[in-house]
């Protein structure tokens, strides 16, 4: 970035877990930056929580990214694509700091589905494009905050096989917990990547702790090719994919179930 005259960013702006919106300078820090950094923004936005994170603009991650990006000398530009499915319904372009704002506005307007009471149980259709848990996991936290606790978030990913090819390891060692889960208990987890334990509590979502106990605010049930004893492994429900017909699940608002047909880019949330 510091060899080039000027630098031109051309990417979409999404509701985003770790940061509240995607895009802009993100690209930056920790888009092309080493483990340190990618580290240290997703462990900041898991002790932010996903919540508390995902959908808002200004958040301490951004404000350490836009920190970081003042540093460079190098001028940059902006194009902030809008995408909607598969059609791109917007371009923004100019200022890195000025243009991602404006997109993130654009964004809560596109990519938030309001409703207006949580559900029970949520029948998250998994697109094919995420190959992995690892980015799945967009299945649940993008519908957490329309579930009722005590309630399900059911991944249906018929096509999934793979929890992560590069962070698989540690995963299976963790499992998925709550953040205050590893708090409590922070020098038996403290080896752990902090971008695999940010990611864990993403998927976990939010709960408390109880007796040393971990109560979830949302049960996660996964229905793929990973097998029961290793979603148990992973401390997450098990349904056997063939056992679900999506229509089954279709046009039940009224009785507290939900169905998206294509889980992970929309963001949904319950009106106050």
């Amino acid at each position: 970035m510091l060899e080039h005259d000027h630098i031109i960013i051309v990417g979409p702006t999404f509701p985003h877990e770790v940061v509240g919106f995607s895009g802009g300078a993100k690209y930056f820090f920790p888009g092309i930056s080493g483990p340190d950094v990618i580290n240290a923004t997703h462990w900041l936005g898991a002790l932010a929580t996903v919540v508390g994170t995902i959908g808002i603009k200004d958040t301490p991650v951004r404000a350490m990214v836009h920190a970081a990006t003042r540093h460079l000398k190098t001028p940059v530009t902006l194009a902030a694509l809008i995408v909607e499915g598969h059609d791109l319904t917007g371009v923004l372009i100019g200022d890195v700091y000025d243009t991602w704002s404006a997109a993130a506005d654009v964004s809560s307007q596109r990519h938030v589905q309001w409703c207006d009471h949580p559900y029970k149980r949520v029948l998250s259709c998994c697109p094919p494009m995420y190959d992995e848990l690892w980015t799945a996991g967009k299945c649940m936290y993008k519908m957490e905050p329309v579930v009722e606790v005590g309630g399900e978030v059911v991944i249906y990913a018929p096509h999934l096989a793979v929890v992560s090819p590069v962070h698989g390891k540690y995963i299976y060692e963790v499992g998925y917990h709550i953040l205050q889960y590893f708090l409590n208990d922070w020098d038996k987890y403290k080896h752990i990547p902090l971008g695999v334990l940010a990611h864990s509590t993403h998927v976990r979502g939010s709960g408390v702790m109880v007796d040393r106990k971990e109560r979830p605010n949302v049960k996660v049930t996964l229905a793929s090719k990973i097998p029961p004893e290793d979603c148990a492994r992973l401390n997450l429900g098990y349904l056997d994919p063939a056992s679900i017909n999506p229509a089954d699940w279709q046009n039940r608002e009224d009785e507290g179930i939900l169905c998206v047909a294509r889980a992970g880019e929309k963001l949904y949330k319950v009106r106050s």
